[in-house]
């Protein structure tokens, strides 16, 4: 099939290649996206909805405080909902409240808003008796992905942007993307298909050790119709964001799980919640390496059992299912140049929701 030429083809229309696309309409360029699927069905509507800009350091934090205005630019713009109700951090240790002052004091009390037991339950009205403070960070926030996701889609058709769903990219070479409906010629080209890098580039994906993060995920009934409206985090959560992690007292919060509760170490549980518009409460989640296609049930029974202790009532479910990530243990991002004028470009540290628009912005002021 003979098909006109693009400025910038992007394989993959998750979040990133979303990203890639809407700086590069905005410059003006001519732009095709390819997409094995008939929409976005991965990673980039799996999750939370949770820009969590303010628990990130280095290189993802300046992402994110780039990728926040984007959002809020482009809630307007595409008509989606942009929530800018913060996350709420709920300690219930005298170590994990400390984590939380040691950030405030590295980031200034209008990032990070110190809580009171009272302070958490007036931002998240559920909370058990266990709580001893908190914090509040009001720069996060949330959006629904199975609504922003196409949305953003629509607006870049709207703008001009091409797009080949159901199309299988099979192969990337200098100037072209082969595909299942014909080759696309472009002078630049972006691989954005995650955990999938390893299809195309699986030399890149080893030098980078990027291997599939796979979590167990939960829809749940709001217990007593309650409405929550900032994301919530807990004490587990210290431990998977890089802002708390690197905080004196996250060792502390470590070793306190270890002795409490190791099996939520051994599933590397994050857990953490957002609400949907309607209503229903997504709970999660656990991190498992292994390639298998199989979910234990108890990892599941795990994840209600300290939602119940987090609400201090019993949990029921409406939904669940598997997400899945690119994850290195090396590096957050990947931005490599197997070709000239080809990038192949990963969030491998589970925050593309967070960081993709800044990270896009960077990669495209590279290539063009």
């Amino acid at each position: 099939m003979l098909t006109p030429p693009a400025d910038l083809a992007v394989v993959g229309a998750g979040i990133l290649g979303l990203a890639h696309a809407v700086h590069a309409v905005r410059r003006g360029l001519d732009v095709t996206v390819v997409e094995r699927d008939g929409r976005a069905i991965g990673a980039s509507i799996r999750n939370f909805g949770h820009i969590c800009a303010t628990a990130q350091a280095g290189p993802a934090l300046e992402y994110a405080a780039l990728a926040r205005e984007e959002w809020l630019r482009l809630g307007e713009l595409a008509g989606f909902e942009v929530r800018q109700t913060g996350t709420v951090v709920i300690a219930r240790s005298a170590a994990e409240l400390a984590v939380l002052e040691e950030l405030a004091a590295d980031r200034g009390r209008d990032e990070v808003v110190l809580l009171t037991p009272q302070g958490v339950r007036d931002h998240f009205a559920a909370a058990a008796d266990d709580v001893v403070g908190g914090a509040h960070l009001p720069r996060d926030l949330r959006v629904s992905p199975t609504d922003a996701v196409p949305a953003l889609a629509a607006w870049l058709t709207d703008r001009g942007a091409t797009f080949w769903w159901n199309t299988h990219a099979g192969a990337i070479s200098p100037c072209t993307v082969h595909t299942s409906r014909g080759d696309l010629t472009a002078p630049y080209i972006v691989h954005t298909t995650g955990h999938d890098l390893d299809r195309l580039f699986p030399e890149l994906a080893e030098a980078h050790d990027v291997r599939r993060c796979r979590l167990q995920m939960l829809e749940i009934s709001p217990p007593g119709d309650v409405r929550i409206a900032p994301a919530v985090l807990t004490g587990t959560s210290l431990l998977r964001y890089a802002a708390f992690a690197q905080q004196p007292s996250a060792a502390t919060v470590r070793r306190e799980i270890a002795a409490e509760a190791p099996e939520l170490l051994e599933v590397v549980m994050n857990l953490m919640l957002t609400q949907r518009p309607n209503g229903s409460i997504v709970l999660g989640d656990t991190h498992h390496y292994d390639r298998t296609p199989f979910d234990d049930e108890s990892v599941a029974d795990l994840m209600l059992r300290e939602g119940a202790r987090l609400f201090g009532t019993g949990l029921t479910v409406r939904r669940r299912w598997r997400g899945v990530y690119a994850d290195s243990p090396t590096t957050d991002f990947v931005t490599a140049a197997p070709y000239p004028g080809v990038r192949a470009v990963a969030v491998t540290s589970g925050i593309g929701m967070t960081t993709g628009f800044g990270l896009a912005a960077t990669v495209l002021d590279g290539l063009l």
